[in-house]
């Protein structure tokens, strides 16, 4: 079967390149797939299928019944959304959409998921078990379509004994694929600070509740909760990106304003940083004579891939790509809605190698000048249809 799933992914690449690039030009953001999922479904129906719509809005879920289609089902993964970004790019396929662009590849994910759907529609009598398709809305917001989609069920009715997500990969040479076994990416918090004091003249500093002061004091002190709580092989990351102190040279503004991340791999030690740095953040404000409001915006959990479905799902794609392309990852501090799914059953998030030095396709994703070698569509779409097929035969 392996050779049938490669030369029908030769033969739909330049489909799948066709709707990635029509996808490209039409971006949605976050909870507004509306264009974007009335194309999957209606690709889906092309195909035979009777996709389920509306699904946390603007979700969609089809199935693809093989033989004995009870024995065992497999999700497959693909995220629709796009990010508030004007594209740099001077392509053909550019974005339409003034201020919004597929900087992440979430085109590519929904197209490469269309291309396995063609696959395997055409090998449904070849293989025993169903695959749930899954086409995610809000990868990019909180609280994360994948979190609403398994409130709205996606992981019931059936309910698949596995996960597999695909993500474009824009520091891994396009024909390589990555894999990483156990803890992957990061989980990702927002904290909002309001340091609160009483400003005035900056000659007077005696009159004042220096809230510049205060809030410089808790940044520095918050780093100390990881360096001395944390156990020293758990990888934590806080950052803090604004900082707001609305005065000038010689007046002290009333209050400052602080943002920053925080992120784990640890769902224990999240919750612990989290207690730690608002107690100290709220004591210390106290401390100085003035008041810290410390809010907590919860994101998504960290993302740990299944060791056991993560090394069946690497050997299948050692046989379909062969060893010398098929790599390991290192752990990334990013966050990805997809470890929502993680938490819940048996996960397999792996990378789609999209880079091209040599044709200057190097760019990071969410960066306005993000693109991909396009021949990555000829290797997608297959393999994420090889690794479907191979799982369910662990039944």
């Amino acid at each position: 079967m392996i050779q049938k799933i490669k030369d029908l992914s030769r033969e739909m690449a330049a489909d799948a390149v066709a709707t990635r690039r029509h996808l490209h030009q039409n971006p949605e953001l976050s909870f507004n797939e509306h264009k974007t999922a009335r194309f999957v479904a209606d690709r889906l129906k092309d195909l035979g299928l009777e996709p389920q719509e509306g699904v946390a809005d603007t979700g969609v879920v089809a199935l693809i019944k093989g033989r004995n289609p009870e024995s065992r089902v497999v999700g497959l993964r693909a995220d629709m959304d796009a990010l508030p970004i004007t594209e740099a790019n001077d392509v053909p396929y550019k974005s339409q959409n003034p201020g919004v662009m597929h900087a992440c590849g979430h085109d590519v994910h929904t197209s490469s998921l269309l291309g396995t759907a063609r696959i395997l529609t055409q090998l449904r009598d070849e293989f025993e078990g169903t695959i749930k398709l899954v086409f995610q809305p809000a990868e990019e917001k909180a609280p994360g379509g994948a979190s609403l989609m398994i409130k709205d069920g996606v992981l019931e009715n059936p309910r698949p004994a596995g996960m597999l997500g695909q993500h474009v990969a824009p520091n891994v040479p396009v024909g390589k694929i990555g894999f990483r076994e156990g803890m992957y990416m990061a989980s990702t918090d927002e904290l909002y600070l309001t340091v609160i004091g009483k400003g005035g003249h900056g000659a007077v500093p005696d009159q004042l509740i220096d809230p510049v002061l205060i809030a410089s004091h808790i940044i520095v002190a918050l780093q100390q909760i990881i360096s001395r709580n944390r156990q020293p092989a758990n990888p934590s990351v806080l950052s803090f990106g604004r900082f707001i102190a609305d005065g000038v040279t010689n007046v002290v503004p009333n209050e400052v304003k602080i943002q920053g991340t925080w992120r784990c791999m640890d769902e224990e030690w999240r919750a612990d940083g989290l207690r730690r740095m608002k107690k100290m953040a709220e004591g210390m404000a106290e401390a100085m004579g003035g008041s810290c409001d410390f809010e907590i915006v919860n994101g998504y959990p960290f993302l740990k891939n299944h060791p056991e479905l993560t090394r069946r799902t690497r050997a299948a794609a050692v046989e379909y790509m062969g060893a010398d392309n098929v790599v390991d990852l290192d752990l990334w501090m990013a966050g990805e809605d997809f470890a929502f799914y993680s938490q819940v059953v048996d996960s397999c998030f792996y990378r789609l190698g999209t880079r091209n030095e040599a044709r200057g396709i190097v760019s990071g994703v969410h960066t306005p000048t993000f693109d991909i070698d396009e021949s990555a569509l000829e290797i997608g779409p297959g393999l994420m249809a090889w690794l479907a097929v191979k799982e369910l035969d662990q039944r």
